[in-house]
C-alpha cells in the first residue's frame, strides 16, 4: 500500500505541502550480522524498510506491519536502536508531496524461514548489506545517520 488512508485523507485537505510524520525503520539482521536493506521503488534509493505509522498504531506493531507488506516477512522487534529527524530526514516525492520524518530505528529478526519478497509497489529489490557494502549503494539522505547506530547496536546486541 503505497499511502495509508488517513494520509490519503490529509493529503486531501494538504495538497503537497510539508506534513512531519511519525514513522519506523527495520533494521533486520541475519546470522552473520548483515543488514536487510531494500530499494524503494518511489524514489530508486536503498534504504532499510519501513513507513508510516498509521494513528493509534505502537510504532512497534508499524515496524512488523511493514515488513509483511512489503517484503512478506515476519519478523519481531529486538530493541529500539534510536529516533531520528532533522534536514536529511526531509523527501520530496516525485508526485511533489514533501514530508519531514521523524524515525524510529528498530533492531529485528526474521522470526520465519521465508525469503523476503518485494511487493514490487513501496519495494523492487532487496539484499543484505555488511557495513562495508554501504558505499558501493545509492543510499537515501537518512542512511548514513541511522545505519551506523544499527550495526553498532547489533554488534552489542545481536544474537
Amino acid at each position: 500500500m503505497a499511502m495509508s488512508p488517513f494520509l490519503a485523507e490529509l493529503r486531501a485537505v494538504v495538497g503537497g505541502r510539508l506534513l512531519v510524520l511519525p514513522s519506523v525503520t527495520a533494521c533486520v539482521f541475519d546470522a552473520e550480522g548483515r543488514l536487510l536493506l531494500a530499494r524503494h521503488g518511489d524514489v530508486g534509493k536503498w534504504a532499510a524498510p519501513g513507513g508510516g505509522v498509521d494513528p493509534d498504531e505502537r510504532p512497534e506493531d508499524a515496524v512488523v506491519r511493514e515488513l509483511r507488506e512489503e517484503l512478506s516477512v515476519e519478523a519481531s522487534v529486538r530493541g529500539l536502536i534510536g529516533v531520528y529527524g532533522g534536514p536529511d530526514f526531509r523527501t520530496h516525492y516525485p508526485n511533489g508531496h514533501e514530508v519531514a520524518y521523524v524515525i524510529a530505528a528498530y533492531a529485528c529478526v526474521l522470526t520465519g524461514a521465508a525469503t523476503p519478497t518485494p511487493d514490487g509497489e513501496e519495494i523492487n529489490d532487496f539484499t543484505w548489506a555488511a557495513p562495508e557494502d554501504m558505499a558501493a549503494l545509492d543510499m537515501t539522505s537518512w542512511s548514513p545517520h541511522v545505519l551506523p547506530d544499527a550495526y553498532a547496536w547489533w554488534r552489542q546486541h545481536g544474537a
